[in-house]
C-alpha cells in the first residue's frame, strides 16, 4: 500500500480545500487506523456495535495533533466511503476533543466537489442539528463500556478555528 505521508500533503489548507484519507467508513464499528510505520491500514480492535461511526472517519496527510496521531477528519457524506481511499474535501469546521486527557480533535469535511448535494454544505451551520447531536453523543460516549467519562467534546469550531488546527498540526509534523 502506498504510504499516504509520503505521496500526499494537506493540501491548500489556506484555500480550504484538504486532502483527506478515509480510514473507518460510517456505520462501520471496526477500528481502522493508518500505521504509518508499515505504511498500511490496521484493524486495531472491532468495537460494539452501538458505537459505529455516525460519520466517515479518516486523517490529514502529514499532520499531527496533539496526541502524536495524524490529524483526524469527519467526512460528511450521505453514503460509507471505503477504507483506503484519499479526496479533496472542504473544510467545514472542526470538533474540539479530548481523550483520555490528550487533545485529539476532528476538523470537519465534505467532499471538494459535492455536486450531489449542489455544494450546498459550506459551514457547520449546514448541518442538520441532528447530526451534531449524534455525533458529540457518538464521541461523548463510544468508551463508556470500558472507562466510562474518559471521552469528551468540547466545543465546535469555524472554518478559521479548523483552519488553525490543522497548520499547529502540519508544524508539529514538520518538528517530528
Amino acid at each position: 500500500m502506498a504510504d499516504f505521508n509520503k505521496i500526499l500533503d494537506a493540501g491548500d489548507v489556506d484555500g480550504g480545500i484538504i486532502n483527506v484519507v478515509v480510514e473507518i467508513p460510517q456505520g462501520s464499528n471496526q477500528k481502522i487506523e493508518w500505521d504509518r510505520k508499515i505504511g498500511a491500514m490496521k484493524l486495531d480492535r472491532i468495537e460494539p456495535q452501538i458505537f459505529a461511526k455516525p460519520t466517515n472517519y479518516g486523517f490529514i496527510p502529514q499532520t499531527l495533533d496533539e496526541d502524536g496521531d495524524e490529524l483526524d477528519a469527519l467526512i460528511i457524506t450521505d453514503l460509507p466511503l471505503p477504507t483506503g481511499i484519499y479526496m479533496e474535501a472542504r473544510v467545514i469546521g472542526v470538533m474540539k476533543f479530548v481523550d483520555d486527557g490528550e487533545v485529539d480533535d476532528k476538523v470537519v469535511v465534505v467532499p471538494a466537489d459535492d455536486r450531489h448535494n449542489g455544494n450546498a454544505i459550506k459551514t457547520l451551520a449546514d448541518l442538520p442539528p441532528q447530526l451534531i447531536k449524534q455525533i458529540e453523543f457518538h464521541f461523548n460516549h463510544y468508551k463508556d463500556l470500558k472507562k466510562p467519562g474518559s471521552t469528551k467534546v468540547g466545543h465546535w469550531g469555524d472554518i478559521e478555528e479548523a483552519k488553525a488546527v490543522i497548520r499547529e498540526s502540519q508544524a508539529r509534523w514538520k518538528a517530528q
